[in-house]
């Protein structure tokens, strides 16, 4: 699929701030399923703009910008292009253990209903198949609704309210599998969803889980299916907060409006 991404950030202040910091994890990798064609970031303001990698390979940009400003804008765009491999991930950057990816979290932490709701789901099944049932299980346990949660909310919470996002439905997930000594992750990214609503409020979020024989594999529990090739894999970590796009601190006291556009469309879709 010929994905074309347009990803737009506002924050707007009600009192000008002097100067504003940002972490983005907004540009993907390729790997073997997923072929960046191009990439970039704009802001609306001079900024100073700064690329590195972190521990999970993720790629990130560092930028700080001057003001006074009451308005601060970013804006993603990019293009690429991706296939269907049924979840299974190759040619991904993979730096860190195995072991790792057990560890638990402040908002990943099983208690004993999500172990105890992992172990029937998975029964007596191979790795594989356990990782699906539970996948099926938290589906229907879940009911996906905004607004109930936050980017705060712990699995457990999640789990307890049984509604939440898609960070709900992967923070569930991935507590879950770790409960069953199996190593997994979350991941940020974008979905593509065809449709009269072409610009979401959001980007996406799901798991990764580590399959021996395999390797990884993306479990997306909110729409309960393996990831596609409607699917753009940005970045991993332990849990949102290692993945999320967009992290950062501002200089001066304001309230702070949140506004986020994001329009993914399918380039092939015209010439079908």
């Amino acid at each position: 699929m010929h994905l074309k991404l347009r990803h737009t950030t506002r924050y707007t202040y009600d009192t000008p701030v002097r100067s504003v910091i940002q972490v983005l994890r907004v540009t993907p990798r390729g790997h073997g399923t997923q072929h960046i064609l191009n990439w970039h970031i704009d802001t609306d303001h001079d900024a100073t703009l700064k690329r590195s990698e972190d521990s999970f390979g993720n790629i990130v940009h560092t930028f700080w910008a001057e003001g006074p400003m009451d308005e601060l804008v970013i804006t993603v765009e990019g293009e690429a292009i991706t296939e269907d491999a049924s979840g299974v991930l190759s040619g991904t950057a993979e730096r860190l253990p195995l072991g790792l990816f057990l560890r638990e979290t402040g908002l990943t932490t099983p208690d004993a209903a999500i172990r105890d709701f992992a172990r029937k789901a998975a029964g007596e099944q191979n790795t594989l198949d356990s990782l699906h049932a539970l996948m099926d299980a938290l589906s229907e346990h879940m009911t996906f609704e905004k607004k109930v949660t936050d980017p705060a909310t712990t699995s457990k919470e999640a789990f307890e309210k049984a509604h939440g996002v898609c960070q709900d439905y992967a923070h569930v997930f991935i507590a879950a599998a770790r409960s069953l000594e199996i190593p997994a992750r979350y991941v940020g990214g974008y979905m593509y969803q065809p449709g009269e609503q072409t610009i979401h409020e959001a980007g996406h979020g799901w798991a990764e889980a580590f399959v021996s024989g395999l390797g990884w594999v993306g479990f997306d529990a909110a729409n309960n299916m393996c990831p596609n090739d409607a699917y753009i894999r940005v970045a991993c970590g332990l849990d949102y907060l290692d993945a999320g796009p967009v992290r950062g601190v501002r200089s001066g006291v304001a309230e702070e409006t949140l506004d986020v556009e994001v329009e993914l469309t399918d380039m092939g879709a015209d010439k079908a």
